[in-house]
């Protein structure tokens, strides 16, 4: 990680401006920001951990624990929050067994909520990884989860 980091970094000069990119490029790199990595950027910006740090909060994009494999984004726009969203959302909390904003011991699901992914019309919608699932219900969430964890059964016992 550590040589990953450093040939980002390559690619600034170091001045304060930079910031916002780096921690995207990082980001886009591991899927999240480590404290390693913000103290790294810390140290070639020359700035105070607790800077980069608020900068990084600031700012919805980014994560500071790593994507599931399959990443579940739940969405919580007007219209699906209004046809469901917020139970879909519960439901999927507790087959999960985590929370809004956390990911799974085994890495393999990470939960999210996001503002809108432009299929009102398809409400309320759950997104994993880049497939959409329209018209969810706290039933089919549970479906959706289990055949994800078939999936990924199979796939481990190299079935697939």
């Amino acid at each position: 990680m550590k040589e990953e980091l450093a040939e980002i970094l390559s690619n600034y000069k170091g001045e304060s401006h930079e910031l916002i990119t780096i921690l995207q490029d990082v980001q886009d790199k591991f899927g999240f920001l480590s404290k390693e990595s913000l103290s790294t950027i810390a140290e070639f910006l020359h700035a105070p951990i607790g800077s980069i740090y608020s900068v990084a909060t600031f700012y919805n994009q980014f994560r500071f624990i790593p994507l599931g494999r399959h990443p579940i984004r739940v969405c919580m726009g007007t219209a699906c929050y209004m046809a469901g969203g917020p139970l879909v959302s519960a439901s999927a909390e507790r087959e999960l067994g985590i929370a809004v904003g956390e990911v799974t011991e085994d890495l393999e699901f990470s939960l999210d909520r996001v503002a809108c992914v432009g299929c009102c019309s398809l409400a309320p919608v759950v997104a994993v990884g880049d497939t959409f699932y329209p018209r969810m219900s706290p039933l089919r969430i549970e479906e959706v989860l289990a055949s994800l964890r078939q999936e990924s059964r199979t796939e481990d016992c190299g079935l697939s």
